[in-house]
């Protein structure tokens, strides 16, 4: 069976709802696998397990030629710990070239333990590179959704074609995640997720949706359960079991606007406290997504900055603007201190390194805030948000000037972080019109933080700073995902936006831009795109009032 018809019976049977039955008879005998598995299904078999243990699904990531990793947690009771008792349980999983299970490829055991809140990172291995495969866990006599993953393309690969997806900020009580409902039906070799995975902000009954909890998250129980409540969502459970996610972080995941190991509110949180909390944040990250062994957390640090190849087409360079900042700058003169970083010296060396070395025709940055200068106020004061790359702007000036050096092929950065879309060309100096353009930014919108846009008050604020801004080539403020579809010749990035988020169930999605990055041609073009007022009335949007959790658009 090809791997476009196997997608296509794959989303017609309902994907990763379908396998939900005893496991006896689908998975056959006791499975071996490493570290003497079959051992210790015996010894950890244990007492009956509570019913109802893949209530987070399933999830796949960090696709390489040979393999990925797989996730899941046991959790029958998501929203007060898990709810698993107190001891490891082994689960078994199953790797197969069919979603009936009938060309088994890889299977084996690994232990779901309480330390780790019963998660499971299974990396496997083996499997051929650029080929779909299906897979599932069990646990007692519970089977799992199936979920649906990809190999990437081995390296040197002459491969023609790459279409993935990117997204970022989903914040739980501003909407519902209804892009993903249409995400998960994209034909798509993964998505990468930007960051905001979680919001750790205080429940507010005012809002789309109530943040479990009763105040904001600070320990390893917190952070779990905040994570559980969000994974319950059948929208983003329905998106990981179609796709394997390359994911970062960006600030919520922790605390708002937090640089290494300073929070945003240092009078408040002692720095004990905050370190405290952030290894319980970084523990539950880390337990919640599918990140390989080398990402799990030692106390306050975890390695997140990683690079993941696509044949000969493109390299995929996954930063971390958090764990290694300085703080924000207070004043444009402490921006542009050449000691300002906002990836630390070893992160930037590597990132250069990656990208010299790096044998694609295309080099893509999944990043988490704009690279691109965004003045705030129209005129001749400029206002500016430190916390993006405006704040680091010795680093940037040294980073675009290595972009436009030679060195490395059709770089461009895919940003996450501003709730809208911006889209821009890339230069040393955006305020010298001399500067030359070195490379292409796609700011794209959130899933569901800021919920649903005023386009006409969002315009009315940036339209006139857009004129101004010469190396803004298109904003809009409607929440979505944006679809890349790479070849040789180029990049076309297509936005695509969902009608509300303030409503659950199928939404209208429409596709509100197309934007064009030539090979050899820095700089990024608008193909075509629907003007925000034909958008407005082509979408069957339903407008209610609904308070959000911050002041962007």
């Amino acid at each position: 069976m090809s791997d476009h018809h196997a997608r296509r019976r794959f989303l017609a049977t309902g994907g990763a709802a379908t396998v939900l039955t005893a496991g006896h008879l689908l998975f056959g005998p006791a499975l071996t696998g490493p570290d003497g598995a079959a051992a210790a299904v015996r010894a950890y078999g244990g007492g009956p397990l509570p019913r109802g243990l893949f209530t987070l699904g399933v999830a796949s990531g960090d696709p390489l030629p040979g393999g990925f990793v797989l996730w899941t947690r046991l959790a029958p009771r998501p929203l007060d710990g898990g709810g698993m008792p107190d001891r490891p349980v082994p689960v078994r999983w199953q790797v197969a070239e069919d979603e009936r299970f009938r060309q088994i490829r890889a299977q084996g055991v690994e232990l779901a333990r309480p330390e780790h809140g019963h998660a499971v990172h299974a990396e496997i291995g083996g499997l051929r590179p650029d080929r779909e495969y299906f897979y599932r866990f069990r646990a007692g006599e519970e089977v799992s959704p199936v979920g649906r993953s990809r190999t990437a393309p081995r390296p040197g690969q002459a491969n023609r074609h790459l279409r993935f997806a990117f997204a970022s900020c989903q914040n739980w009580q501003d909407g519902y995640f209804t892009a993903y409902h249409h995400l998960a039906q994209e034909d798509l070799a993964f998505v990468a997720f930007l960051g905001d995975y979680i919001y750790e902000s205080v429940p507010r009954t005012t809002t789309v949706r109530t943040h479990e909890g009763d105040d904001e998250p600070y320990t390893l129980a917190d952070y779990r359960n905040r994570h559980a409540q969000y994974k319950t969502d059948p929208e983003l459970q329905a998106a990981h079991a179609a796709f394997p996610w390359i994911a970062t972080w960006d600030d919520h995941e922790v605390d708002n606007n937090w640089a290494d190991e300073i929070p945003q509110d240092p009078a408040q949180q002692p720095p004990d406290a905050f370190l405290a909390r952030r290894a319980a944040a970084f523990q539950a990250y880390y337990e919640h997504l599918p990140l390989r062994r080398s990402a799990r957390p030692r106390g306050i640090d975890l390695r997140l900055h990683r690079r993941l190849g696509f044949g000969r087409l493109a390299t995929l360079h996954v930063l971390d603007t958090r764990q290694y900042r300085s703080d924000q700058p207070a004043t444009l003169a402490e921006a542009e201190d050449p000691a300002r970083t906002m990836t630390g010296p070893e992160q930037e060396e590597w990132l250069v390194r990656g990208m010299s070395e790096a044998d694609t025709r295309w080099n893509l940055l999944a990043n988490q805030v704009m690279w691109a200068s965004n003045d705030r106020m129209a005129g001749p004061q400029q206002v500016f948000d430190f916390d993006n790359w405006d704040g680091y702007r010795a680093q940037r000036r040294r980073l675009l000037d290595f972009f436009g050096s030679g060195r490395t092929a059709n770089p461009v950065v895919l940003t996450g972080d501003r709730h809208a879309t911006w889209v821009c060309d890339l230069k040393p100096d955006f305020d010298d019109p001399a500067s030359p353009v070195v490379g292409a930014e796609i700011t794209g919108t959130s899933i569901s933080s800021g919920g649903d846009s005023d386009p006409v008050a969002f315009h009315r604020v940036y339209d006139p700073i857009m004129a101004e801004s010469p190396h803004w080539k298109y904003i809009g403020n409607r929440r979505g995902y944006v679809v890349c579809d790479v070849t040789p010749a180029r990049l076309l990035a297509s936005l695509q936006v969902v009608s509300t988020v303030w409503q659950p169930g199928e939404t209208t999605m429409v596709t509100a831009a197309r934007f064009q990055v030539e090979a050899g041609r820095p700089g990024i073009s608008v193909v075509d795109r629907l003007p925000w007022e034909e958008e407005q009335r082509t979408i069957d949007r339903t407008p209610r009032r609904h308070d959000v959790d911050d002041d962007q658009f």
